[in-house]
């Protein structure tokens, strides 16, 4: 889009927050960039210069806004949306690939050499992978000194800079202040963290958000001992490279409040993003409502309840496990079925907050070796179960947030009792393709019937060809028409 200038221009002028993380406006006069919506004044046209990343606008000198803080901007919803080589790159650069593993360990994930990932970033973004984690420690490091209490060596550490003079040197380019005046700055306004160690961040989204459906599956379907509703708040444990950490996340008007308690502070970034990529927090709302109200049969149930979210996982593979272990069950004896396989093979962890939480999913190297005899379910799911564990476990199949989609699909399809609403089903919440579609789910087919629309699965298909590429927000759309608890906004 920011090739686009005058749409650029008419978003700058209008503080249009739906641009927020689509582009970011760069002023000549002034040398720094800011987000669409930045409050202050707009610049002159001719003083403005676009830019797709903030990585982008910082390697061409400008420095993030003190007052709109650019770097905060919900993240571009193209990475959701698309599966070629840049957006699965982006994903992986988000969940820390480049700062562990290097350029070289990205490219070979993506299976390309190093030299064409670096061109074809550079070409759609302005910037390099290295940049673009330099971006990404840059507000890891400003999260940390603003939110935590951890000397600044810790932080430098925790965000991924080589060096303490590396991260001074970055947070002062970026942000035009030093550490100790950014940490000075946010000492102003900032309360004091209810749990020692924890830190408190809001994760912003574009509006509108309905959350019932979002929270409501994520609470109905919660394992014992790794998920919880408690206090207004959506609890769970997060396995992560470097450890593991427990968020609460909290819905509020106009952003997720969450709060992060880890054993490593070098998972900070990984860790909120895998939780914004489980709330779908980077979606364009705006986008998706307006296709799918181009269908009469949709567009009261869009009316009713804009901005709904499709619920993620944090976790491909934990999600697979469980998909497969909800077959032909109902939501509550799934949950058993997870819970006895956590309670057996999770890793112990204590909740920081007091809370129910006991236990990290289970890994999948540890599943490889259950005895499928100890499995309360019929012998054909054991043997799907554990032919996917093994899959997953060696690589065969990768659920990750740089995977092929469609391979994926392919290798989850070869496995035996996996069929294409389990393959769907996973594409939509364990890999996050927005064009997933459910069309033999027996809800979405009797909601199908009450609106009036096609209810056999193929003529439904045909039908929902007009929803692409957001077919699976017209799938929580149908879901909604039901009063099932993965509906509803959890109650205490």
């Amino acid at each position: 889009m920011y090739r686009d200038r005058e749409r650029c221009i008419r978003a700058v002028q209008a503080k249009d927050q739906r641009f927020d993380g689509w582009f970011f406006t760069a002023v000549r006069t002034t040398g720094i960039y800011c987000r669409p919506s930045c409050p202050a004044v707009p610049p002159k046209p001719a003083n403005m210069v676009f830019h797709p990343s903030a990585a982008a606008a910082q390697a061409a000198g400008f420095r993030a806004c003190k007052r709109c803080r650019p770097d905060t901007s919900p993240g571009s919803p193209e990475w959701n949306v698309r599966a070629d080589a840049v957006a699965r790159a982006m994903r992986l650069i988000a969940e820390g690939v480049v700062d562990r593993e290097g350029v070289t360990g990205l490219a070979t994930r993506l299976g390309y050499s190093t030299r064409q990932i670096e061109r074809q970033l550079n070409e759609e973004l302005g910037a390099g992978p290295l940049a673009l984690a330099r971006a990404q420690r840059a507000q890891t490091a400003r999260v940390l000194i603003e939110t935590s209490g951890l000397p600044m060596s810790d932080i430098a550490y925790g965000a991924g800079f080589s060096s303490i003079r590396t991260f001074n040197d970055t947070v002062q380019e970026v942000f035009a202040l030093s550490p100790t005046e950014l940490r000075r700055r946010a000492a102003r306004a900032a309360k004091p963290p209810a749990v020692p160690g924890v830190i408190g961040l809001r994760l912003p989204f574009r509006r509108p958000l309905t959350p019932d459906n979002l929270f409501g599956h994520l609470v109905a379907t919660a394992v014992p001992g790794v998920e919880e509703w408690r206090d207004g708040s959506y609890r769970r444990t997060l396995r992560l490279p470097y450890g593991h950490g427990v968020v609460s996340l909290t819905p509020a008007p106009d952003h997720i409040g969450c709060r992060l308690a880890l054993t490593d502070q070098r998972d900070l970034q990984v860790a909120i993003a895998r939780c914004r990529r489980m709330l779908d927090l980077d979606a364009d709302p705006v986008a998706v409502d307006e296709q799918l109200s181009r269908d009469p049969q949709l567009a009261e149930l869009v009316a009713k309840a804009p901005g709904r979210r499709v619920p993620r996982t944090v976790d491909g593979a934990e999600f697979a496990v469980r998909a497969v272990l909800g077959q032909q069950v109902s939501t509550a004896a799934a949950r058993t079925h997870a819970g006895r396989l956590v309670k057996a093979y999770g890793t112990p962890v204590e909740d920081p907050f007091g809370g129910g939480l006991t236990h990290l999913f289970p890994a999948m190297e540890t599943l490889a070796g259950l005895d499928p005899e100890t499995l309360a379910m019929p012998r054909s799911r054991r043997t799907t179960l554990t032919t996917l564990v093994a899959a997953l476990a060696s690589g065969e199949v990768d659920l990750g947030g740089g995977s092929d989609w469609a391979r994926a699909r392919e290798r989850l399809a070869a496995l035996p009792g996996i069929g294409p609403w389990t393959v769907e089903v996973i594409a939509m919440r364990g890999l996050g393709d927005p064009d997933a579609f459910l069309p033999t789910d027996l809800g979405i087919r009797k909601a199908a019937q009450a609106l009036g629309l096609p209810s056999a699965p193929a003529a439904l298909t045909r039908h929902a060809a007009a929803w692409q590429p957001w077919r699976a927000y017209a799938v929580q759309y149908l879901w909604a028409t039901d009063d099932h608890p993965i509906n509803l906004m959890p109650q205490e």
